[in-house]
């Protein structure tokens, strides 16, 4: 038994891990994997053993919430989230709101002094010291109050013996706070020089950035579930159904399989069935991605939120409800995001280390102190150095901070990336998969041939099938008459239209007969292609597709039609496959039409006739290989692989929902782009790298100075005031090392 839960409250993947280790060790519970992006909890229970109560107990007494998703019901999670976004934003503006009047008031004074900031007579730290800690007392409340959660996750997560970036927060700031509440009483019993050893401020600073860094991640998050609400939305609400002969309309959840169903022209498809009677063309792209409708007649398959474009069908209901190869597919969706593994935080991994250290050492030096000197003054001026020196801010800012860069450089080269983990994955991958229709190739037919008979008009041959086909609402015809229109061609009046299902279309022009269809069609007439056979042949094998014309009975010519190629598809391949990535091309077409766009690109390995609910299966034997796969897609049908693929990456002219499913959306449809993203993924984690290098470098090396070392030998000991600058000159280098990807070349 499988059951999929929404978990509130995390916050970090050492949260996840923590979740994971627990819930994992219950009675009956065989597998259970925690998804801190899409913050879903997937368990798998043995037979008979399913204790859901006792799961849901066990996240209770860790301190989280749960919530139970069904298959499909995305609805209550993406509110759930916008609401958590809500509050989020607002505690946000309460941080900011009364962190910038506080870092004013506590460092303006401190500025040299051409630069000095006003501030009123009564809050002069010198005239009135008290005011001046009272009004800094006043200002940081409520930014403590925006952040009690850092207190309440990071304390916990220290109690549990598993500390977190929010434990870093947590001390850091309590701390600083804690030192700041002892200089005021310090103050109040007329020791006036404490005013300067306030550290109000860094509290306030601290909470307002890592509030601003988890609203945006929030956002983040808050947009896994909007594909699979996007594809239960092309889902039709009613489906006509016949019942004693009569055509009645029922809400599409009380058809049944066995029903007799009716679509007429431009309807969509409601559930999975047969065709029983009527010939049409049906649009299958948003399941299948190919542009070209499918003809249908009875005894074919039709399939549900599919569109039906020119004929009248009545068909037989098979598949409803949870069968449909669309629910199918938003199964798939759900499944892909709910087991997408976590990825590591290398700063949670230092943290949990990290923070231990810190406590160590800052017991250490405090109880050396006291030890050797008996002054509780001195003993606790070195426990707080060591850990103000410890403040996670460097930390807290090494990541996000290369990361707000790097997705705004993706930004303005139309690379939207989608939060930190996509940036991470991208480095890593080893095999890109390509979508054919619509991402290799421009995803609409286009005319690439006019082959007249010899010493025959390739222009006249063009404008009479042009005119033909202006009547035609096929695909094929509307290129055709879109290739005239190029050549500036002007169309002759066509009489007597019929659309010959499946074969092509009849008219007569200037008095004669004219057809324009496939190779049936010119067999049903008797009409041989001729000295055209071989041209028809050629373009078959380069993948495209030869409609016939003829006139009064005889062949006057071939205009070929394809899915043509999108510039800069070649190039990327081979850009790709300099940087030693492993190129794949998947595709629900034909082997021969999928070889000659291949063969175009310079891709050698080709997945052919790949039906859209077996698009992830395929992505999962490349993983099997463990290797790290991108999936570049478009369509409806690649969302599933996309979702499964270690990195989903979207082509901006594809759908919504793929690119809402996909981890990185390339705004320009240029597929060179997927080289450049994976460039700038390697810079941006290279200097997340460097970052935390430094960060932790700052603090480690500030905390043996803090803790009191150098006094031992004569020197001073550092003071909270110099461990604060140490902190803030390891923030300001890490800032300013992340704005280096500004000039990152792509």
């Amino acid at each position: 038994m499988k059951k999929i839960l929404a978990i509130k409250g995390m916050t970090c993947a050492a949260c996840a891990a923590r979740l994971e280790k627990a819930v994992g060790r219950l009675e009956g519970v065989e597998s259970c994997y925690v998804n801190l992006g899409t913050e879903r909890m997937s368990l798998e229970f043995g037979p008979g053993k399913a204790d859901i109560g006792g799961v849901k107990a066990k996240i209770e007494k860790l301190g989280y919430g749960w919530a139970e998703i069904k298959k499909g019901a995305a609805d209550a999670h993406e509110l759930r989230k916008e609401k958590e976004i809500k509050v989020l934003r607002a505690k946000l503006a309460v941080s900011v709101f009364f962190a910038v009047p506080l870092l004013y008031l506590a460092m303006g004074h401190m500025l040299p002094f051409g630069w000095r900031l006003p501030v009123p007579g009564i809050l002069n730290h010198i005239d009135h010291p008290l005011n001046f800690a009272l009004a800094q007392i006043l200002l940081t409340i409520p930014v403590l109050i925006a952040g009690y959660r850092f207190y309440a996750v990071g304390f916990r997560a220290i109690w549990l013996r598993s500390p977190n970036m929010d434990s870093l927060i947590a001390v850091g700031t309590s701390a600083a706070v804690i030192y700041s509440l002892y200089g005021a009483y310090k103050i109040a019993k007329s020791s006036f020089e404490f005013s300067e050893h306030l550290y109000f401020e860094t509290a306030g600073a601290i909470i307002a950035l890592v509030l601003f860094g988890k609203t945006l991640e929030a956002v983040s998050k808050g947009k896994t579930s909007g594909a699979i609400l996007k594809l239960m939305g092309l889902r039709p609400k009613t489906a006509t159904v016949i019942k004693e002969g009569k055509e009645i309309e029922v809400p599409i959840d009380e058809v049944e399989a066995g029903d007799m169903v009716f679509v007429r022209p431009g309807e969509k498809i409601p559930v999975d069935g047969i065709v029983a009677e009527g010939k049409t063309s049906v649009d299958e792209s948003m399941l299948t991605g190919e542009s070209m409708p499918v003809d249908k007649k009875a005894g074919d398959r039709v399939y549900g939120a599919t569109i039906n474009k020119n004929g009248a069908i009545r068909f037989v209901a098979e598949k409803v409800g949870a069968e449909t190869a669309l629910a199918q597919i938003i199964k798939l969706v759900e499944e892909a995001q709910g087991g997408k593994a976590p990825i590591a935080r290398l700063a949670d991994t230092i943290a949990g280390y990290f923070v231990t250290a810190v406590f160590c050492a800052a017991l250490a030096a405090f109880v050396g102190w006291y030890a050797a000197s008996g002054d509780f003054a001195f003993s606790l001026t070195a426990f707080i150095s060591v850990l103000v020196i410890a403040c996670p801010c460097a930390l807290g800012l090494a990541t996000p901070t290369a990361i707000m860069v790097g997705t705004s450089k993706g930004a303005e080269n139309g690379i939207l990336i989608k939060g930190g983990e996509a940036l991470e994955t991208a480095h890593k991958i080893q095999t890109v998969v390509f979508d054919k229709t619509g991402t290799i190739t421009e995803g609409r037919p286009e005319v690439t041939d006019v082959v007249a008979p010899e010493g025959g008009n390739r222009l006249r041959l063009l404008r009479l099938a042009a005119s033909a086909e202006k009547g035609s609402e096929h695909p094929l015809g509307e290129a055709i008459v879109e290739k005239a229109r190029k050549e500036g061609l002007e169309l002759l009046a066509a009489t007597d239209f019929e659309a010959l299902s499946g074969r092509g279309i009849e008219c007569f022009i200037e008095g004669q007969n004219f057809l324009a269809g496939n190779g049936r069609l010119m067999d049903e007439r008797g009409i041989s292609p001729g000295c055209l056979e071989a041209e028809a042949r050629r373009l078959a094998k380069e993948g495209k597709t030869p409609i016939y014309l003829a006139m009064d009975g005889k062949i006057a010519g071939i205009v070929a039609v394809a899915d043509t190629v999108k510039k800069g598809s070649a190039e990327a391949v081979k850009r790709l496959e300099g940087m030693g990535i492993e190129i794949v091309m998947m595709t629900g077409d034909n082997i021969r039409t999928a070889e000659a766009v291949a063969n175009q690109v310079g891709i050698t390995r080709v997945l052919s006739e790949v039906l859209p609910q077996n698009k992830a299966d395929e992505v999962k034997k490349l993983q099997a290989g463990k290797k790290k796969v991108a999936m570049v897609g478009d369509g409806i049908n690649d969302a599933p692989a996309l979702a499964q693929a270690d990195l989903g990456i979207a082509v901006g002219s594809g759908t919504d929902v793929a690119m809402e499913s996909a981890d990185i959306v390339l705004m320009h449809s240029d597929l060179t782009d997927v080289a450049k993203a994976v460039r700038l993924s390697k810079a941006t984690m290279r200097n997340i790298k460097q970052n935390l290098f430094w960060a932790f470098c700052y603090n480690a090396a500030g905390i043996p100075v803090a803790a009191g070392v150098l006094h031992i030998f004569g020197g001073p000991l550092l003071s909270p005031v110099i461990a604060a600058a140490a902190m803030s000159l390891s923030s300001v280098s890490v800032v300013a090392n992340a704005l280096r990807l500004k000039g990152a070349k792509l």
